[in-house]
């Protein structure tokens, strides 16, 4: 079971303010299903323990607060995303039609490997869009480069691998690849008709400066022709 990052500090501060004391906190604890000594919660703010999730879960109910307050840190990977969600593993798995193991092996190596569906499910479950999730699996450099080789290059090389990563139907993908090698290939061409026409370096360096502008914004401006959210593909589209 995922160990929660867990802020004593926080968990003492949120129960001062409800004016309870380590012993109502374990008897409310007990009425919540996760039932725990007195000692344990002053262990906890004293960090010697940390508590499971289910006591985690139960803490954050009793004190009033979510559980993010209590882990002190605002989540950054999939595991925390769904322990501020007050999810279980086997809860969310069943969620989204995965199996436990499955999840459990996502979080463990921030790896996802869910089909069109799962995802979807996912995100809507944590509150998430597609473009947060591939920022939380640690995706955005690997996007970036497909990008840039895309419009540089072949782009339909590129249209599964990113299909792939941010679970998207191709048929999208495609169109955004699409446009966007049409548009850098743009700068190409003013470029080199000012060169021919020989206009003044000024003009030069202004076009240069628009595609440098361009390169930095190619993952926003993907997610600005995809959607952050990931709608439902048609329903022909193939699926990744």
């Amino acid at each position: 079971m995922h160990r929660a990052p867990f802020s004593p500090t926080e968990a003492r501060s949120a129960r001062m303010r409800m004016g309870l004391t380590e012993v109502h906190v374990a008897q409310s604890m007990a009425i919540c299903g996760a039932p725990v000594h007195p000692e344990l919660v002053d262990a906890w703010e004293q960090g010697t323990h940390v508590p499971t999730e289910p006591q985690l879960f139960a803490l954050a109910d009793v004190l009033w607060c979510p559980p993010t307050v209590l882990m002190g840190i605002e989540p950054r990977s999939l595991a925390e995303h769904r322990l501020a969600r007050q999810l279980s593993a086997e809860r969310l798995a069943h969620r989204i039609g995965m199996s436990v193991t499955d999840y459990r092996a996502a979080e463990e190596t921030q790896r996802w490997d869910g089909d069109y569906r799962q995802t979807k499910a996912l995100v809507d479950a944590l509150g998430l869009s597609l473009r947060q999730l591939v920022g939380i699996l640690g995706h955005v450099e690997e996007l970036a480069d497909h990008l840039r080789s895309a419009i540089e290059g072949r782009w339909k090389s590129h249209v599964t691998p990113v299909a792939q990563l941010v679970t998207v139907n191709e048929t999208r993908v495609s169109g955004a690849l699409r446009t966007m090698h049409a548009e850098f290939a743009e700068f190409a061409k003013r470029y080199m008709g000012h060169v021919v026409a020989r206009n003044d370096d000024s003009r030069l360096k202004e076009i240069a400066a628009e595609r440098s502008a361009y390169l930095r914004r190619l993952v926003d401006h993907f997610w600005e022709l995809i959607g952050e959210a990931g709608e439902a593909p048609p329903f022909n589209a193939v699926l990744p």
